[in-house]
């Protein structure tokens, strides 16, 4: 020792933690050695520091990011204490989702399984879709720009933004709606999302056309990002196409798709938002994405400036399913465990989407608000799921 230093070996096994991580630790001014040698680069340390040093392994052995145990470490110990109740709340919400998540997953590809197959077998009777769509102006919004659809074979919503935000969401919807008529018997399912994106396309590129000059006001709802000083016009879309016993699915933009099974209400797409994209580098936490100033940002839509990219995909579904397709007019306000609620405590489609839009109403409706609800069920069963009575 040197002065009542420790040497950064003694102090390494005082702390429980090794010298490649104090090294690292001071590269990244999380523990800043008291002395340095000026000629061989030794490190030593201040008794005093233990205490610090101990609180940076403990967060780390909780996971908790580099650049917030940084935070953490500079302050005080009683809001240090709220620091660290917030993160392990963050934490165990991200596992709750990340544990329904697997529950859909798991299920999903049981049901391509020939041996769950044979427990569990495919409906031999046409499965029928029970739906209702509603959609809403809100209380703040001036015009009113989202859009929704439920049809005998097709579900879809839409949320547009720009000056020609509303009718680029209803074009996108009348886009889709030709596929109620057309005949999808003995197309194979891993074809039906091409038919669906086939069907946006040319409404992708109308809308891309209908940009508006640069130094237009970008009217109401989100944009794209990079869209610089040029009113961008475009829409959300998020659609379902029922063929057989499958769901094909098609999505772009920030408004969502949920399934309500007996294992609980899962989310099948993914934002394709500035915010969410933060959320997934850990840059951001979803605490925070309400009021980030770029959550209206996206990075996938139709038109807006983006690349045609919608996420794809086939659903194996079965009778007493419900599924809920819905603009962020919904989900930017009512939570996920409200929402859960009244899909499981409505009775029919029809009173489902009545009372979600009655929820955004209730928590200040800032935003349009569009929804579909949709039952599938066997021709002729009665009405039976994980919802009502």
């Amino acid at each position: 020792m040197d002065g009542g230093l420790l040497t950064i070996g003694a102090f390494a096994r005082a702390a429980r933690l090794s010298p490649k991580a104090l090294r690292l630790y001071d590269e990244l001014g999380l523990l800043t050695p008291a002395h340095v040698d000026p000629h061989s680069g030794y490190r030593r340390y201040a008794p005093a520091q233990l205490e610090r040093a101990r609180l940076v392994a403990w967060l780390r052995r909780l996971g908790m990011p580099l650049a917030r145990i940084r935070e953490v470490c500079e302050l005080a110990p009683g809001p240090a204490a709220r620091a660290v109740a917030a993160y392990w709340a963050q934490v165990e919400a991200e596992v709750a989702a990340r544990r329904d998540l697997a529950a859909f997953l798991v299920d999903q590809l049981a049901r391509k399984d020939p041996a769950m197959t044979e427990q569990h077998p495919q409906p031999t009777q046409p499965l029928t879709l029970r739906c209702a769509a509603l959609t809403d102006q809100g209380l703040v919004r001036t015009v009113h720009q989202d859009a929704a659809y439920a049809g005998r074979r097709l579900l879809a919503v839409a949320d547009g933004f720009g000056p020609g935000g509303g009718p680029a969401a209803t074009a996108a919807i009348e886009a889709l709606k030709a596929l109620e008529d057309r005949d999808l018997t003995g197309l194979p399912a891993a074809d039906l999302p091409g038919v669906l994106a086939a069907a946006a396309l040319p409404a992708h590129r109308a809308a891309h056309g209908a940009d508006g000059p640069e130094g237009a006001a970008a009217g109401t709802g989100g944009g794209a990002a990079g869209a610089g000083d040029r009113a961008m016009t475009g829409s959300t879309l998020t659609a379902l196409l029922h063929s057989g016993s499958r769901l094909a699915l098609l999505h772009l933009g920030d408004s969502r798709a949920y399934v309500l099974r007996d294992s609980g209400l899962f989310r099948i797409t993914h934002d394709h938002s500035v915010v969410q994209s933060l959320i997934d580098e850990g840059r951001l936490t979803p605490e925070e994405a309400p009021s980030h100033p770029q959550r209206s940002l996206l990075l996938r839509a139709l038109g807006g400036g983006t690349d045609f990219a919608p996420d794809l995909d086939v659903l194996d579904a079965r009778p007493q399913e419900r599924y809920l397709l819905c603009t962020d007019g919904l989900t930017g306000v009512v939570p996920p465990e409200a929402i859960r609620a009244a899909l499981t405590g409505a009775a029919t489609p029809q009173q489902a989407v009545t009372d979600l839009v009655r929820l955004t109403r209730e928590a200040g409706a800032p935003d349009n608000v569009g929804c579909v609800v949709a039952d599938l069920v066997g021709e002729g069963a009665g009405v039976q799921g994980p919802w009502g009575p």
